[in-house]
C-alpha cells in the first residue's frame, strides 16, 4: 500500500483518499469541523491546513513585523492547504503541526468565534465540543473583539425533534449535506453571508425525515440540539459501552451513554461500522433506548386478571418447575424470540432439547402493526434485530410462528408453553386460546402481547442490563455489553432458564455468558434464515 508521511510518520494510503481521509483511518487526527467521514468535502471551515512540503512549493505575500525597522516589510509565508480537499500521494510530505500551521489554526478558530456566544455551561454540546477542544489545544487566548456581536435567532423548532441556535452555529454545512446526500431530503439550506450566515429549512417544510436526529449528531457544536436530550444529563458524568441497536435488521452498532450514578441510559449514538450502518442511525433506532425505562416489567406474576399474584423471582423459578413437571414433555411448546439474544435463545432451544420436544416457534414484531417502514438508507424491512440469530440458535429455519402455536393449541397437541419476549407480530384477540392454557410461562424485560396471556411472568433483563449479541440480516453476528445493573432480582432469561433446567433434572449447565458463547459458537448455525 502507498504511503505518505505526516509529521514524520508514513501514513498508508488507499486510491482515492484525502490527506484527512488517510490521518483518520490510521488514527491520527487533523483538526476539523466541515470534514465527515461520510459525507462530501466542503473545505469551508479551513480548521484543516496543513503544510504540503514536497513538490512544488507556492508562497503568499504578507506583512511582516521588522523589529530592526520597526515597521511591517514585504515577506512571504508557505501557502496553506485544506486536507480535507487535497489527494494523497506516494512519496508526498505534511505537516499538520508547526509554527505556520498552529498560527493558521488558531487564527481560524478565533474567526469562528468572534461573534460565538460565551454560554459554555448551559449548552448541551458542554464536555464533547470541538470548538471546546480545539480552543485549548490552538487557541488559548482572550477574545480581542470589543464590539458588540452579530445575534441571531435561538432556540428556533425546526421540527419534532431538533432546536437550532444560530449564534452557535459556525456554517460547516454537515447538517445541510447529511440531509442531501443521506436522508435525501433537501430540507435545510443556508442563506445570508459572511457573520449574518444561518441554517434555515425550506418553505413550508420542518425537518421530520426518519434521520432527524442524524442532523443533530453530526453537528460539531451545540447548534443543533435533539429536544429528547436537551438539558437532560451533562456528557462528563456519563459513561460508554458498546451496544447494537434493538430496532432493526440492520443491526446498527451503538455507543450506549448512560449515567452509572442512576443506572439510567440517556441516549444511543452511532458507533462506526462499515459493514453494518457505516456512521449514522434513524430516529427510531436512537430513540429505542426508551424501552430500557418504560413499560418495564419488574416482578414475577402468576395467574390473570383478579387472580394475579406477585411472586420473589425464587418462587418464579419454582412455580415454572412445578408447572412443567406435571405436563407432557412432548407436549411443550418453545417459542423463541427474534427480539432477544442469541444467549437467551440458544439456551431456550437447548432447553427444548433437553425436554425432548421439537415443538418450535418464533415471535416477532410485525411491521404492519408496528407502523415500521423500511428504506434503501438504513431502516430494513424487519423490525427485529436477531431474526437470524433465533434461527442459527434453534439450529434450523423455524417456519412456524405464534399463529400456528395457537393452531397446535387448539388442535391439543401443545398444552404448556415457554415464551421469549413481549411481542409476537398477532394481534390479543386472535391469541385467545392461549389464554387458558395453565402454563404459559413468559419471560420479557417488556410488557406485551405475550406477558399479557400468561399464566406465570418472569421478568428478564434487557439487552442494556446483560452482555450479549445479536445477528443481523446480513448474518454479521455483533456483541453488545452491559451498561446498567437490572433491577434487583431480575436475570437474563438464558440464566433464569438455566434454573428451571436445574429444577427439572435437567442438564443444562451454564455459569457465564462465556460459556453460552463457546457452545453457541461450536453448533452448526441454520442454513438460512426465514423470508421476513
Amino acid at each position: 500500500m502507498p504511503t505518505f508521511k505526516l509529521n514524520g510518520q508514513d501514513i498508508p494510503f488507499e486510491p482515492g483518499d484525502t490527506i484527512i481521509r488517510a490521518a483518520w483511518r490510521a488514527g491520527v487526527e487533523i483538526p476539523h469541523y466541515c470534514w465527515h467521514p461520510g459525507l462530501s468535502v466542503a473545505a469551508n471551515c479551513r480548521m484543516c491546513l496543513v503544510h504540503i512540503k514536497s513538490g512544488r512549493q507556492m508562497a503568499l505575500p504578507v506583512l511582516v513585523w521588522d523589529e530592526a525597522k520597526q515597521k511591517y516589510v514585504p515577506g512571504t509565508k508557505p501557502k496553506l492547504q485544506p486536507a480535507c480537499q487535497i489527494a494523497a500521494a506516494e512519496g508526498m510530505e505534511v505537516d499538520s503541526v508547526g509554527e505556520e500551521v498552529e498560527q493558521a489554526h488558531a487564527h481560524v478558530q478565533e474567526f469562528l468565534l468572534l461573534n460565538h456566544p460565551v454560554d459554555c455551561p448551559i449548552c448541551d454540546q458542554a464536555g464533547e465540543c470541538k470548538l471546546q477542544d480545539y480552543y485549548e489545544e490552538h487557541q488559548h487566548t482572550l477574545k480581542r473583539k470589543r464590539t458588540e456581536p452579530v445575534h441571531k435567532p435561538k432556540a428556533v423548532r425546526f421540527g419534532p425533534t431538533i432546536v437550532y441556535d444560530a449564534e452557535r452555529c459556525i456554517m460547516c454545512t454537515r447538517c445541510i449535506r447529511f440531509c442531501d446526500e443521506v436522508a435525501r431530503d433537501h430540507v435545510l439550506d443556508m442563506r445570508e453571508r459572511g457573520n449574518r450566515n444561518e441554517i434555515v429549512l425550506a418553505p413550508g417544510r420542518q425537518l421530520d425525515h426518519k434521520y432527524t436526529l442524524m442532523t443533530e449528531h453530526v453537528c460539531p457544536v451545540g447548534a443543533l440540539t435533539s429536544r429528547d436530550f436537551r438539558f437532560k444529563a451533562r456528557v462528563w458524568f456519563l459513561k460508554t459501552v458498546p451496544g447494537v441497536c434493538s430496532g432493526c435488521a440492520t443491526g446498527c452498532t451503538t455507543h450506549v451513554d448512560f449515567d452509572p450514578r442512576n443506572g439510567k441510559v440517556y441516549r444511543l449514538r452511532p458507533r462506526d461500522n462499515e459493514a453494518c450502518n457505516q456512521y449514522w442511525m434513524c430516529d427510531d433506532g436512537m430513540m429505542s433506548y426508551k424501552e430500557l425505562h418504560e413499560g418495564r416489567v419488574l416482578t414475577p406474576v402468576r395467574g390473570r386478571g383478579d387472580e394475579a399474584e406477585l411472586l420473589l423471582v425464587e418462587e418464579a423459578v419454582d412455580a415454572a418447575v412445578a408447572a412443567l413437571r406435571g405436563v407432557d414433555h412432548g407436549k411443550i411448546g418453545v417459542v423463541l424470540s427474534a427480539l432477544h439474544s442469541n444467549e437467551d435463545n440458544f439456551v431456550l432451544a437447548r432447553l427444548a432439547e433437553e425436554l425432548g420436544t421439537d415443538k418450535l416457534y418464533l415471535a416477532a414484531r410485525d411491521a404492519k402493526l408496528e407502523g415500521w417502514e423500511g428504506d434503501e438508507i438504513l431502516r430494513h424491512a424487519d423490525p427485529n434485530p436477531n431474526r437470524a440469530g433465533a434461527h442459527a440458535a434453534a439450529g434450523r429455519t423455524i417456519e412456524e410462528s405464534v399463529e400456528d402455536l395457537v393452531s397446535d393449541v387448539l388442535a391439543g397437541e401443545v398444552r404448556a408453553v415457554i415464551a421469549l419476549g413481549p411481542w409476537c407480530g398477532e394481534r390479543a384477540e386472535s391469541l385467545a386460546p392461549l389464554a387458558q392454557l395453565d402454563a404459559f410461562i413468559c419471560l420479557s424485560a417488556n410488557e406485551g402481547t405475550l406477558p399479557e396471556l400468561a399464566s406465570l411472568l418472569i421478568p428478564a433483563a434487557s439487552w442494556a442490563e446483560q452482555s450479549g449479541s445479536f445477528t443481523n440480516a446480513k448474518g454479521i453476528s455483533q456483541e453488545f455489553e452491559r451498561a446498567v445493573p437490572a433491577p434487583n432480582g431480575v436475570l437474563p432469561a438464558w440464566q433464569t432458564l438455566v434454573h428451571v433446567a436445574a429444577g427439572l433434572g435437567l442438564n443444562l449447565r451454564y455459569g457465564r455468558t462465556s460459556e453460552v458463547r463457546n457452545h453457541m459458537n461450536a453448533k452448526p448455525a441454520a442454513s438460512a434464515a426465514a423470508p421476513v
